[in-house]
């Protein structure tokens, strides 16, 4: 029995070092291509916010002071019940050519939708060139909007940024939720670099308005509350019409959850999401995340037993080397290099927390969005 739990500690093995080379270090291994671009159209930058006044006060600033020649902001009060809409009336006066609100009422076919508010923002746009961001989020620069939509061409409609989420010293649930956005991030710009885009963030995204509404936007998953992102791009991304986006400049930081409870609950809203995916990306995304938890429960489990353990160890701190090198060279590009060290420990937690979550959604669906 040890020597076919040792056999299958072997093929896990491969997996994970198959997912690590050839998959995510595909991202964390290549160098950036400089693009020259000349583009220079005008650009909407989209935002849907319900209840989000302090957050609006707070961040509208950074992005009306972007170094970009043409854009308006795109403001969607979706049937916010606190004082959003005149946080975005106040901004409206000081700039009335740069910004534009589209105020959401209640509508009984999709009440609570995020996405019925964003199509109304959409098609309200002026311009063919969408960049999306959300009212919890500033950009870290004031080239943002310059930086992201560069990459637009004739066959790029589809960008996908990089979100961040503020630095909290001495906070372990601060550096679990950046790891995880971090280790979410590797995944979508990997699988994108070798030719499988399958999500990204509302935090940092750009589309067209053309590939939006030849899709029939958010119609197939209307009735799925969240999903306006990953499943919008898992729908309609393809090797051709997508490119990824992670110059510093070009990043967007928000501030993250502050209990464990939340980010849970945040989490299992995203989980349940992933349900509605492409099969094949279900497939992909399933085969690492079970074999990244059968490898380090197999080899607790060889180890205990003592099992050739001095193999297992010798493979156990290679597969480690393989994370470090991986997710170091990453964490460097996406500015996260204080959870490089701890990433080993950060990833068992996240494990341990993934399992709660998905036994958590089977017993019940997460409810509150």
């Amino acid at each position: 029995m040890a020597e076919y739990l040792f056999i299958a500690f072997i093929v896990v093995f491969c997996i994970q070092f198959i997912y690590y080379i050839f998959i995510f270090g595909s991202f964390a291994f290549r160098k950036k291509k400089i693009l020259k671009s000349n583009f220079n159209q005008p650009i909407s930058v989209v935002i849907c916010a319900k209840n989000e006044a302090q957050n609006l006060s707070k961040n509208l600033p950074f992005l009306l002071k972007q170094n970009y020649n043409t854009f308006e902001l795109v403001l969607i009060n979706d049937c916010s019940k606190d004082t959003t809409l005149d946080v975005l009336k106040k901004f409206k006066k000081e700039f009335p050519t740069k910004i534009k609100i589209i105020d959401v009422k209640s509508n009984e076919q999709f009440w609570g939708s995020k996405k019925y508010a964003l199509t109304l923002g959409i098609k309200a746009a002026t311009h063919e060139h969408l960049l999306f961001t959300d009212a919890d989020c500033k950009p870290i620069s004031k080239n943002w909007i310059s930086k992201m939509v560069t990459n637009f061409n004739n066959q790029h409609q589809l960008i996908l940024g990089y979100g961040a989420y503020e630095k909290t010293e001495k906070s372990f649930l601060n550096k679990l939720i950046r790891f995880e956005t971090l280790l979410t991030a590797i995944q979508y710009f990997s699988y994108s670099k070798i030719g499988i885009p399958y999500m990204g963030v509302g935090r940092n995204l750009a589309y067209t308005k053309t590939l939006f509404l030849k899709n029939n936007g958010f119609v197939t998953h209307i009735k799925i509350k969240s999903g306006d992102d990953d499943l919008f791009i898992n729908q309609v991304a393809t090797t051709q019409n997508t490119v990824n986006c992670y110059s510093k400049n070009s990043f967007t930081i928000s501030t993250p959850k502050n209990t464990f409870k939340e980010w849970l609950q945040q989490k299992r809203r995203h989980v349940s999401t992933a349900s509605h995916y492409k099969s094949y990306h279900k497939f992909l995304l399933g085969i690492f995340y079970g074999s990244q938890f059968l490898f380090w429960f197999l080899s607790l489990l060889l180890i205990s037993i003592l099992h050739k353990w001095q193999l297992v160890l010798i493979l156990v701190f290679s597969r480690i080397l393989i994370q470090y090198l991986v997710i170091g060279s990453s964490a460097k590009k996406l500015n996260e290099k204080d959870l490089i060290l701890l990433s080993p420990f950060l990833e068992l937690f996240l494990i341990i927390t993934q399992m709660f979550i998905f036994i958590k959604n089977l017993i019940s669906k997460p409810t509150h969005w």
